[in-house]
């Protein structure tokens, strides 16, 4: 299967996170498309490192993984906090961080 491929698919799933990050407003859907477009970065390492037979693609994927997992966890507990102060997770509520 030819590289082209995998970054055509790679571009097609990270604008679909940029659209999810613009358009949307709530604060769960924003999370999940931040997502979508790590795991779009994500496809482009793997696939590099399969073509050009390298490994330092794969430990990029690695690190990329533990970074998204440490913001979803920082993130959900910010959004806990904020949902237990304001009783919503809207964003355009968000805006102002005032106590």
């Amino acid at each position: 299967m030819p590289i082209t491929y995998y970054i055509v698919l790679s571009s097609i799933l990270f604008v679909l996170g940029v659209i999810g990050v613009v358009v949307r407003r709530n604060a769960i859907v924003i999370f999940m498309s931040l997502e979508l477009m790590f795991n779009a970065a994500n496809l482009l390492f793997v696939a590099f490192a399969a073509y050009y037979q390298i490994i330092t693609g794969q430990l990029f994927v690695f690190f990329v993984m533990t970074v998204a997992a440490a913001e979803v966890a920082v993130g959900l507990a910010l959004m806990v906090a904020i949902f237990r102060a304001k009783h919503s997770i809207d964003v355009d509520q968000m805006s102002s961080l005032k106590g």
